[in-house]
């Protein structure tokens, strides 16, 4: 029987197949997330460069928020990556959420993400 760590690293690496069938030349926004925090990246796979990331660990978001674990969070983060992917010359993306279900936080971060101007 498999550990829970090695069927969440399967389950990852499912959707990432999946999403890799798809991407084209787009960059991957990936999403981590943990108890405390949520992390996003935008991710260019076929030269493997981070063109864009945000975290809740941020210093202005921080500040400005009760959490980094809930929904307000997550879309405040979404806004950011957003922000900062125009910035790079990334308009489309595929949605990388990892082993996570769509739903709640990484829910909210993706339509964060989509009201800022990504497209996926």
């Amino acid at each position: 029987m498999a550990s829970p760590k090695e069927t969440i690293q399967r389950r990852a690496q499912r959707v990432r197949r999946q999403l890799k069938k798809v991407a084209g030349a787009r960059p991957r926004l990936s999403v981590h997330r943990t108890s405390k925090n949520i992390y996003v990246q935008v991710i260019d796979d076929a030269n493997g460069h981070t063109l864009a990331a945000a975290s809740t660990l941020e210093k202005d978001l921080k500040g400005s928020l009760k959490t980094g674990a809930d929904t307000a969070a997550a879309a405040a983060v979404g806004k950011l990556i957003a922000e900062r992917a125009s910035k790079a010359g990334v308009k489309e993306v595929v949605f990388d959420r990892g082993p996570y279900i769509y739903h709640g936080r990484v829910k909210a971060l993706a339509e964060a993400a989509r009201e800022g101007g990504l497209s996926f």
